[in-house]
């Protein structure tokens, strides 16, 4: 163990440090005006407040992706990054959604909107969700997200008939303190803040008391002449309000029970029984603000699988999100100012959708689509947040194995193309930022095209990352079971194969193809092995160099109609197309398109020069590969490729160099043997057939 342990003192200075100050203080009413005219967004609504929470903890704008991240969501801070978002259409939803809410900070429109996140299963739509609560619940115990409410107290001194357990009466529905100025009045504060505010939007407050505190504040103001003064000083005291989901306060999720025991009073509130022998069954002291709409006030409310609500307990919603009210039965209506958040899957969507009865709900949602991720390296790092949230054992993760998975992953997610000059890999590669420049790819019309072809949206449908995250851990502990300790993409591609029948999620009608897509990963990861064994049995960095510079001269001769000077003879001799087409033939790039490739490889070193760069082929990754391919081509025949594959000559000298070779791109000993003899078959097999 490192450090000193922490003592008993130690964690409790650290909680009250981590507190408000202010958390159990009571303040009077006058302090707050004081402090409200000072600092007016601690009276901000719900929606404000949000908004206000997504730029607190930072964002930044990817160039790469061209989208707004927000940090909450990107890095994760309060976590230490346990629960970062990846993907640039998961980001692109992120930013749709706080767009809305800024909206409706604004006073818009979405304000009186649900907001719906539409995905399918396990494309992270709850867990943003959660996060959202979570980074709430930290905003507003920071001083710049802080809010306040008020609570009656020595009702008892007044109202003769007030139960004396009910001496003292917090605001039942969380209110602002500023609801207890009757409007006119209230009006006139709220002018004065907006004119010392700071911000996009005006601070606006129209809300009535809720029933229990419009009732006392009718008895005091009678018993007192109608001084307001008097009420507030002698019976309210202001407290700090911090959103708690634990406490069921300014934060509520709302998940659907069995349909025959839904009651509207779940969200609405209800009777509270132990009164009505206290206060009578009309008295508003005799009502319980249990219902999630009510604990959910100046926070947010969250439905979870919202849609497989039924249809007459969805009514409930649109007064909330339109009036901003509910009417608890035998209790007249209540104002509520919440980010109501709603999750829902596929089926019940498109099912709620052609529900004709349901227009006024869906008129009333604003859909958010929260789909799949489409980069299969973005892909890939879910699995690897994965594995390093979890405890996982010690094996090793070869090269490409979570980048195929993913590639698979990608496969069952998107449309396949129209065009016969791109194939489905190609399209994934192409939404991976895999596109040489001079590839002729329109990634935006792809794009568009497959949104086009899709039935909601491209990434709504196919594999999620909760299954090929699951079986990837089972072939980490079915190699842990085995004594391997490694991982590689073969040993996850048998998982994945295994279990496609298995998971009840996937329709049968999709097996045979996604089958398909797993023999088109299978061939792509042939490709990179033979590559990464390439790179270690040929790699000569001295010759590539050579080569490069070669293939230059030859090139700055071809562009400037000059000749080149002979290496042996020392003779001038025409650029010999010869040797510039077998290192171009090796990235595809066909006769059509060789003086493009040998201008742009000519500018960049132009390019180079100019800054006081040297020539490198090192440097040009497109220029690199050809060199190392053609090297390949050259050195191959003098390969005995049958050693690879040979169990018997595992010590041999030449193979532990090549094993050496390969661990210093990232394998392990035993997988560095297991990609030898793959590749080596595959190279062996293909010679065989050439």
């Amino acid at each position: 163990m490192t450090g000193e342990i922490e003592t008993l003192a130690d964690l409790s200075k650290h909680y009250k440090d981590s507190v408000p100050a202010d958390l159990r203080e009571a303040k009077s009413f006058e302090w707050y005006l004081e402090e409200v005219y000072a600092h007016p967004k601690i009276a901000r609504n719900a929606h404000q407040r949000v908004a206000d929470m997504f730029d607190f903890y930072g964002t930044r704008y990817d160039e790469d992706a061209g989208v707004v991240e927000y940090l909450m969501a990107s890095e994760d801070p309060l976590h230490d990054g346990e629960n970062v978002f990846y993907g640039r259409e998961v980001h692109e939803s992120i930013h749709e959604f706080v767009n809305k809410v800024k909206s409706g900070a604004r006073g818009l429109g979405p304000e009186k909107r649900i907001k719906l996140l539409l995905g399918p299963v396990g494309s992270g739509k709850s867990h943003f969700d959660w996060i959202v609560r979570r980074y709430f619940e930290d905003y507003t115990m920071s001083d710049e997200g802080r809010m306040y409410t008020f609570r009656w107290t020595n009702i008892g001194d007044v109202i003769r008939d007030q139960d004396p357990s009910d001496d003292v009466v917090q605001s039942p529905m969380n209110q602002d303190p500023l609801v207890l100025l009757p409007q006119e009045q209230r009006d006139v504060v709220i002018e004065q803040l907006n004119e010392n505010l700071d911000a996009p939007y005006t601070i606006r407050n129209d809300q009535a008391l809720d029933p229990a505190s419009e009732f006392y504040m009718d008895r005091l103001l009678a018993h007192y002449d109608d001084d307001l003064e008097e009420v507030v000083e002698n019976h309210i005291e202001i407290v700090r309000l911090v959103a708690s989901e634990n406490k069921r306060q300014c934060i509520e999720t709302f998940e659907p029970k069995d349909k025959k025991n839904q009651d509207e009073t779940e969200l609405t509130g209800d009777v509270n029984y132990s009164k009505l022998a206290v206060y009578g069954e009309s008295d508003p002291r005799a009502f319980d603000y249990a219902g999630a709409f009510c604990n959910a006030n100046r926070g947010i409310f969250s439905g979870e699988e919202l849609l497989k609500l039924q249809r007459e307990f969805l009514y409930d919603f649109l007064h909330a999100s339109q009036e901003q009210t509910i009417k608890p039965k035998n209790n007249p209506r209540i104002d509520i100012d919440q980010v109501i958040v709603g999750r829902t899957n596929m089926p019940e969507y498109r099912e709620k959708k052609g529900d004709e009865k349901m227009e006024a709900f869906n008129d009333r949602t604003k859909r958010i689509d929260f789909p799949y991720v489409l980069e299969y390296e973005q892909e890939a790092e879910i699995y690897r947040k994965m594995l390093r949230n979890a405890d996982v054992p010690d094996i090793h993760v070869e090269p490409h194995t979570l980048e195929m998975s993913g590639l698979f992953g990608v496969l069952t997610r998107i449309v396949e193309p129209d065009s016969d000059t791109i194939s489905l890999v190609q399209k994934a590669k192409a939404y991976n930022g895999e596109l040489d420049d001079g590839d002729d790819v329109d990634v935006r019309k792809l794009r568009e095209e497959g949104e086009k072809k899709a039935d909601i949206a491209e990434g709504m449908d196919g594999v999620s990352a909760r299954f090929i995250g699951d079986e990837i851990a089972e072939a980490i502990m079915d190699a842990t079971h085995r004594g391997r300790g490694y991982l590689s993409p073969l040993s996850s591609f048998t998982h994945l194969e295994e279990n496609l029948e298995n998971h009840g999620s996937i329709p049968e009608e999709n097996l045979e193809r996604y089958h398909r897509y797993l023999e088109m990963v299978r061939e792509e990861y042939k490709e990179r092995a033979i590559e990464d064994v390439r790179h270690a049995l040929a790699y000569d960095i001295d010759e590539i160099r050579r080569q490069g510079e070669k293939y230059m001269d030859h090139v700055m001769a071809y562009i400037d109609d000059a000749t080149v000077e002979d290496e042996l003879t020392g003779r001038d001799q025409e650029p010999d197309e010869k040797f510039l087409r077998a290192v171009e033939e090796k990235l595809n790039i066909p006769e059509d398109r060789k003086d493009d490739f040998r201008q742009e490889v000519s500018n960049w070193v132009s390019r180079r020069a100019r800054e006081g760069t040297s020539f490198n082929p090192q440097d040009n990754d497109r220029l690199r590969r050809a060199l190392e391919r053609k090297l390949w081509e050259d050195k191959k025949h003098n390969i005995n490729f049958s050693a690879l594959v040979s169990a018997n000559e595992l010590d041999d000298d030449e193979r532990n160099a090549w094993v050496d070779a390969l661990v210093d791109q990232g394998y392990s000993r035993d997988g560095a043997r297991e990609v030898l003899e793959f590749a080596g078959a595959e190279v062996a097999k293909a010679e065989l057939e050439g």
